[in-house]
């Protein structure tokens, strides 16, 4: 918050962003040195404080050490007057209870004593003059021995939970008759000495045996602070939170007789910090008066440094709002400054030529010179707008409700192809051919022909109606049906044409344009030259998204099936291989056929996790398979299977996990598959054919340059497409193609193999033209892995009867 006041009232002084933003970044990287340096000064602070406090505190101990050994050394001078004074050593000798009792009265009282008595020696207990009870007597004979073996030391003791410190001197008369034991109560007074000596807070802790610990005397005059102190306990040294202040405490333990007793020094962590914060204060202040100064002379500097530049600013806006005609002021200066507004004129002009041109060619395509996408949406929203106009004209008048809007899109059938052979630029050279063919097809006066992009085209058709487009759509076809020559080269054109109306089948702009392209792909897939809009396409490309989603759940709910289609040597009738096949069972639509999801799949692309299925099941059990002969599995690879460049390894890894080899499965492409991008697809299958897999090109004969690649492909099979093996008794053309086709597999040293077999005569005749293989519905329909087994044992069953009775026959001819 007070960095964005502080930059409004620097942008207020500064007159601009710029002068601003440098001040406010001055401020903030010298602030944040500023905070940098106070961090380390409080970080110093506390710790010098700590280290203070506990140097005071280690100081303290020693004091309060030498005042309770002044005070011992007081008691023990008051208790050696008493043991030299004659009157009582001769009434300790002569045993004058009496007068020993009143000398140490007397005594005591004058040194301040509580304590006094007198122990023959073996420290029992003569006369004691005291304020106590008999526990008194519980601990003089052990402390009066254990001061008497320090000869001259002092103690400490309990006596009915007050501390007292005892010290004992010995009477001689002249040898030692007695020890002369005197005991001075330790209490606020020596605790308040010790306050006005170290400044130090103290308080003396005493816990008898059996009894709770309890604060004897102490300095501090808050009743909630010694409360908490006996809460916290203060068991070692470190800080205690009291009556809202931290103080640092040092604990020194004393040994007692009688129960346990400790002394607490206590120190405040604000009073030692207190000199120490004062001068941080006053840095502080310091700093703010600098920071102060320091933005005031930032800005001033910054306001001089920005001043030349605002004149230029406005030039900006002027240049931004679209205004090029002014010439910027400032040129003339030969400062940097003058550079700038230099840069800055001549950028002015320079925009004001490409503006131009860039509103050119915003709406125009560069290479038919035609409108583009975005023109031709803007077109179209006003030939719909004028259209409405009229017909609220003529609804208000009583006429009739007035035309349409129509709009046709078509896209070029195999143009990929002909930027693959021909090269791009005479792709180009065709695109600009067509798009002058179709603007020869518009005889109506407003009416527009747009490229959208690559090979698609869109023509609007204002105030027409479905029949006028028809119409258009049929000559465009017609056109079409002349070949374009472009050099020496003929080309072969066709296209797919969506229409669309307004509003019989869109409201709006966009949804007239996607409604036209939906037409055109429905044309496409039809094969058919024209197709209008029609609201099921929308419910099938919904039903499309359906199925896609259901597709994806329905790999990873196990509903997919594997099928085999038996392939049968046609000479020896033998099972020598089998094509796997994916079937869906639909939890609600049952079985689903390939046809009604695999070209989807392909579309989409989720074909490759399809292949992938395949793969993984066909190998999982290929090992069954071999039970009845060795079984080569055939796998069909889609368009985008063979653009996968690491296809081989997922293949791979599939036949590790499941110990099968490469040499037992047979991988099929199309031609149509190898003709999308040939270089990529042929590099894909020489990887697989180094792998050991067999590679069989599928459906030969349907597609557009087979013999072309077939040479250079590293193929082993060709299949003949069952169109051809269908027509193979009827149709004696078909006939030609198949024997020309199982003559040039083997030149080439390729194995064949025909599909489509209904019936035993097609089954002998591929076999007279030295077909290899075959398969077909005359076999077998594609079965379920279970039923695909049971029916090779059948299948191989019957042909050893069939080799046992040929063999027979032969032994007795």
């Amino acid at each position: 918050m007070l960095f964005h006041r502080l930059n409004r009232a620097l942008v207020r002084f500064g007159g601009g962003g710029l002068a601003a933003r440098i001040v406010v970044l001055s401020l903030l990287l010298l602030l944040l040195v500023q905070a940098a340096g106070f961090g380390v000064v409080r970080s110093n602070i506390d710790r010098n404080a700590r280290a203070q406090l506990a140097s005071e505190l280690r100081v303290g101990e020693r004091v309060w050490q030498r005042l309770l050994d002044t005070q011992a050394q007081r008691l023990r001078q008051g208790a050696a007057l008493l043991s030299a004074d004659f009157g009582f050593r001769a009434a300790a000798s002569s045993g004058d209870t009496a007068t020993i009792s009143s000398a140490l009265d007397n005594h005591g009282a004058r040194i301040g004593a509580t304590v006094a008595a007198l122990l023959d020696t073996n420290f029992e207990p003569r006369a004691v003059h005291a304020s106590t009870t008999h526990a008194l007597t519980s601990v003089l004979h052990d402390m009066a021995i254990s001061l008497a073996r320090e000869n001259g030391g002092n103690r400490m003791a309990l006596i009915d939970g007050q501390p007292h410190q005892f010290v004992a001197v010995p009477l001689r008369a002249p040898q030692t008759i007695g020890w002369v034991v005197m005991g001075f109560p330790l209490g606020q007074t020596l605790v308040d000495d010790m306050h006005a000596l170290s400044g130090l807070q103290v308080a003396l802790l005493s816990k008898s045996s059996g009894a709770r610990e309890h604060i004897t005397a102490t300095t501090l005059r808050s009743a909630i602070a010694s409360t908490e102190l006996l809460r916290q306990g203060a068991a070692t040294d470190g800080s205690l939170l009291l009556d809202g202040d931290e103080l640092f405490v040092h604990t020194v333990p004393q040994d007692a007789a009688g129960g346990s007793l400790r002394t607490l020094l206590m120190r405040s962590v604000a009073d030692v910090a207190a000199p120490f914060r004062q001068v941080q204060v006053v840095l502080a202040a310091i700093t703010l008066l600098g920071v102060l100064l320091f933005a005031l002379g930032s800005a001033w500097m910054a306001r001089r440094v920005t001043t030349p530049l605002r004149a230029l600013v406005g030039a900006s806006y002027r240049l931004g709002s679209g205004d090029y005609s002014q010439a910027l002021e400032g040129t003339q200066r030969s400062d940097e400054i003058g550079e700038l507004a230099r840069a800055f004129d001549h950028m002015r002009v320079s925009i004001a030529a490409q503006e131009a041109e860039m509103r050119h060619l915003a709406f125009t395509d560069p290479l038919t010179n035609m409108p583009n996408r975005a023109r031709f949406r803007e077109v179209v929203r006003a030939a719909i707008a004028t259209a409405e106009r009229t017909r609220t004209e003529g609804a208000g008048a009583g006429a009739g409700a007035g035309a349409g809007v129509a709009v046709l899109m078509l896209d070029l059938d195999r143009f990929k192809h002909v930027n693959d052979v021909l090269g791009y630029a005479m792709g180009d050279r065709l695109l600009c051919s067509v798009a002058q063919r179709l603007t020869t097809q518009v005889v109506r006066h407003g009416d527009v022909v747009a490229r959208l992009g690559g090979d698609e085209f869109a023509l609007l058709l204002p105030e027409a109606d479905e029949a006028t487009a028809r119409a258009l759509a049929q000559r465009i076809a017609d056109s079409f049906e002349h070949a374009l020559t472009l050099d020496d080269q003929t080309v072969d054109l066709s296209a797919g044409v969506g229409i669309a109306c307004w509003p019989d089948h869109a409201d709006n702009a966009d949804d007239l344009l996607v409604r036209a392209e939906v037409a055109m792909y429905a044309a496409k897939q039809r094969h058919e030259p024209s197709v209008v809009y029609d609201l099921a396409m929308d419910s099938s490309s919904a039903l499309n998204l359906s199925l896609l989603s259901e597709l994806r759940r329905a790999v990873d709910d196990g509903e997919l099936r594997l099928y085999l289609q038996p392939k049968i040597a046609l000479h020896s009738r033998r099972l020598v291989g089998a094509e796997g096949l994916v079937r869906w069972q639909h939890p609600q639509r049952g079985l689903v056929q390939p046809m009604d999801f695999i070209p989807f799949a392909e579309q989409t692309g989720f074909v490759r996790q399809l292949t992938l299925w395949i793969f993984e099941e066909a190998a999982r059990h290929w090992h069954h398979l071999q039970a009845h002969g060795p079984v080569r599995i055939s796998i069909n690879l889609s368009t985008r299977d063979l653009l996968d460049l690491e296809l081989p390894q997922k293949l791979n890894a599939i036949l590790r996990r499941h110990g099968a080899p490469e040499s037992g499965f047979c991988l099929e492409i199309t031609e149509s598959a190898i003709m999308d991008d040939p270089a990529r697809a042929e590099a894909t299958l020489n990887t697989l054919r180094t792998c050991g897999f067999k590679l069989s090109i599928d459906d030969f004969g349907t597609g557009y340059s087979s013999l072309a690649y077939l040479r250079k492909l590293p193929v082993n099979e060709l299949k003949i497409d069952r169109s051809f093996v269908l027509g193979l008794q009827s149709n004696p053309d078909d006939a030609k193609i198949v024997r020309s086709t199982i003559d040039l597999a083997h030149n080439l040293g390729l194995s064949v193999v025909a599909e489509g077999i209904e019936n035993e005569a097609v089954f002998a005749q591929l076999a007279a033209l030295h077909c290899d293989e075959g398969q077909g519905y005359h076999m077998s329909r594609p079965l379920p892995l279970a039923d695909f087994l049971g029916w090779a044992a059948r299948w191989n069953a019957s042909h050893m009867q069939i080799e046992k009775a040929a063999v027979e026959e032969a032994a007795l001819a």
